[in-house]
């Protein structure tokens, strides 16, 4: 191992060496050692030759790659990343829409990747539990009214159309409660607008936080995923809580795992890996918010009490 090490520290790059031993340590503490150290040693730098390739094929080529590697099971975790990458861009397979199912699968593996941080951060992830419950009860009321509107022995002049897509999606819940008269813009309400709004704001959150923890720095010195929560937070959704859930959070934050542990949540060997997985996820969440974003705009409606 000894020998191994001076290979690496004689390349004089201290970035590649840095990142050589931060996946060497990684590999020796975690459970996926299987046989012998010189093996593992190989694979490393195996690992580590395949990421560099990435660079040298064309564009379309690594798309693929990129696609490869998200989408691939992570063993062992309950949080995963493939999961919600595909929940993600199902959630925006109509145009300039977010359909209401797979986004609310999509927070489905969000709350476990919560969950896995601890149970301080654990506790916030009820909050958004209780958010989607909300839209679910809200989405299965619709249906059972839109299937007894259609009922022969109901009378077929009342409006139908209010409810023919009912919660399928972010737009057309909108059009329902707004047709409807649920949306009440001055008094809290449990309005699946209202909600979705909360959850829209906690998503720019967690963006804002998983692509932080996907940044390299130039200098090489990485954050730690504490500061980085942290910070995401005080830019998002800092500003719509009360003084008492601000101090809460930030206490939340404080234990939150160091960086080697969302390395093995998403299986990746070191931080070039994460941030090729966390980017590529990043990109499926802001094509989400920003769909409900545009929504919720049009209809002045991100300001809801």
């Amino acid at each position: 191992m000894r020998r191994g090490l001076s290979v690496v520290l004689s390349m004089g790059v201290k970035r590649k060496a840095a990142a050589a031993i931060l996946v060497l340590l990684l590999l020796l503490g975690s459970l996926w050692l299987h046989g012998s150290l010189d093996n593992q040693w190989d694979s490393c730098f195996k690992g580590y030759n395949q990421w560099n390739k990435l660079h040298q094929k064309s564009n379309s080529s690594k798309a693929d790659d990129e696609n490869t590697l998200v989408l691939s099971r992570c063993p062992g975790q309950n949080f995963q990343v493939s999961l919600l990458f595909s929940h993600l861009l199902a959630a925006t397979a109509l145009d300039s829409d977010v359909l209401l199912q797979p986004y609310l699968s999509s927070w489905d593996e969000l709350v476990k990747f919560m969950e896995s941080l601890g149970p301080m951060v654990g506790l916030i992830s009820k909050e958004i539990e209780s958010k989607t419950t909300i839209i679910r009860q809200l989405a299965l009321l619709s249906e059972e009214r839109r299937e007894a509107e259609l009922s022969p022995n109901v009378d077929r002049i009342s409006s139908v159309n209010a409810y023919t897509d009912g919660y399928r999606s972010v737009r057309s819940m909108i059009a329902v409660e707004m047709n409807q008269g649920l949306v009440d813009f001055h008094h809290q309400t449990d309005s699946g607008c209202r909600t979705i709004l909360r959850l829209h704001r906690a998503l720019l959150w967690l963006k804002l936080f998983l692509s932080k923890l996907a940044e390299t720095p130039e200098s090489g010195l990485l954050r730690s995923p504490s500061e980085l929560c942290r910070e995401a937070y005080q830019t998002t959704l800092a500003m719509h809580h009360t003084w008492f859930v601000r101090r809460a959070a930030e206490v939340a934050f404080i234990a939150l795992p160091e960086r080697g542990f969302f390395f093995r949540l998403v299986c990746a060997p070191n931080q070039e890996r994460l941030s090729l997985v966390l980017n590529k996820v990043v990109k499926a969440i802001e094509e989400v918010y920003d769909r409900t974003q545009l929504a919720l705009e049009e209809n002045g409606m991100l300001d809801l009490p």
